[in-house]
């Protein structure tokens, strides 16, 4: 069964080609700065990475550019060997606890969320329309990003703010890298032989987030209403007293928009240092330049404070601590200083394999001496394959 696997961000559209349930790769490839005057695209061909740099309007037009390169470059002979198309939808909202089969309801449920994602969610429902217009045989389903987290508690997503606030707006913490999390989840069930795991999870890229998963279920995550809740990120902010808004506004004369692009543009690692690439910091950590040691010195600190939280949620029983997405998988400064930090909890860093680990030269595993209360792993997180394997499973269920 062919499944064409979409994930739809802001400005990119991401794709790979499976042949399921084998997983094998059939094609993969990716459209950038999709809107803007200099958006390009790539795809592989028999090994070979083609690029192409063309005007790309919307997502719908990137989608139709990738249905057309699968038939010219002989990927597939026809559209309609294509099954089914999984879309990642960043929010779900509290309407979807599971990947789910795309209805002209479920469009229309996804529309009018599109304010909890007013980036991602129309950019995804532009490419759910096209493909289901060009591949009317194919199935679409939905995989949602926030879906892994709602096995969360009332008495855990609930914010202390007015009830009404829930009841009429939905605000609430919903949690996002919902399939990261899960894949790994999945991964390490797989590797340790064990049904019911603890695991602490961080997902750690230009975006970050940590979750807490008991008995293989997710208990907590420190992403909230918002991916800019939680720890300090690339850009984002992360968890802040919501005053200083107020304050800089009035302040500056800035507008709340202003401040809040700002916050999620231009705050976490970028405000301090005036970086958000992890290589570019890395190399000034070493040269010890005393705003990245100030700024990693921040950002290890509030990973390590939240992993030390979600010790406790899990009773002190956790079965691994997993390091995923870009940072997380290649960057062994980051690590060892969480690592470090975490110390008390009688985690002990082994040096050496930390530096090994790097997932982009296909180096995984652990990175800690045998002695160590707590393994802690390097995992290769797959959202492309996690919506592959969860459009896989909604088929085979119809």
């Amino acid at each position: 069964m062919k499944i064409l696997s979409v994930n739809c961000g802001s400005s990119t559209l991401k794709f790979r080609l499976y042949d399921m349930p084998s997983e094998e790769v059939l094609t993969k490839g990716s459209f950038e700065r999709i809107g803007s005057s200099d958006s390009d695209y790539t795809i592989r061909v028999n090994g070979e990475k083609i690029y192409c740099k063309t005007r790309i309007h919307d997502h719908g037009d990137a989608a139709s550019i990738l249905l057309e390169e699968l038939i010219e470059k002989k990927i597939i002979q026809s559209l309609d060997e294509i099954a089914a198309v999984g879309h990642r939808i960043v929010h779900g909202g509290n309407k979807y606890s599971s990947s789910t089969l795309i209805t002209d309801r479920v469009i229309s449920e996804l529309e009018s969320i599109s304010d909890l994602a007013p980036l991602h969610n129309p950019a995804a429902l532009i490419g759910i329309k096209t493909f289901k217009a060009q591949i009317p045989n194919a199935k679409m389903i939905a995989c949602f990003d926030t879906a892994f987290h709602q096995t969360i508690k009332e008495v855990d997503y609930l914010y202390p703010v007015p009830y009404e606030w829930y009841i009429k707006y939905d605000i609430r913490k919903y949690g996002f890298h919902g399939l990261s999390h899960q894949y790994v989840s999945l991964k390490m069930k797989e590797q340790l032989k064990k049904n019911h795991l603890n695991l602490i999870v961080c997902h750690i890229g230009n975006g970050a987030s940590i979750s807490a998963i008991k008995d293989g279920i997710c208990i907590d995550t420190s992403m909230g209403f918002t991916p800019n809740a939680g720890i300090m990120m690339g850009t984002r902010c992360g968890d802040i007293d919501y005053s200083i808004i107020g304050y800089i506004m009035e302040k500056t004369g800035m507008t709340y928009d202003e401040v809040d692009k700002i916050l999620n543009k231009a705050s976490g690692l970028e405000g301090i240092t005036g970086m958000s690439d992890l290589r570019d910091i890395d190399r000034a950590y070493i040269a010890r330049e005393n705003k990245v040691v100030l700024a990693m010195g921040m950002y290890s600190s509030r990973i390590a404070d939240y992993i030390a939280k979600y010790y406790l949620r899990l009773n002190g029983k956790v079965d691994a601590i997993c390091f995923t997405a870009g940072g997380g998988e290649n960057d062994s400064i980051i690590r060892a200083e969480v690592l470090k930090k975490i110390a008390p909890l009688g985690v002990v860093l082994d040096e050496n394999r930390n530096k090994k680990a790097i997932v982009r030269q296909g180096i995984e595993g652990v990175i800690t001496k045998k002695e160590s209360s707590i393994p802690c792993y390097v995992v290769a997180t797959d959202e492309e394959l996690m919506i592959a394997k969860d459009t896989y499973e909604v088929m085979m269920a119809k």
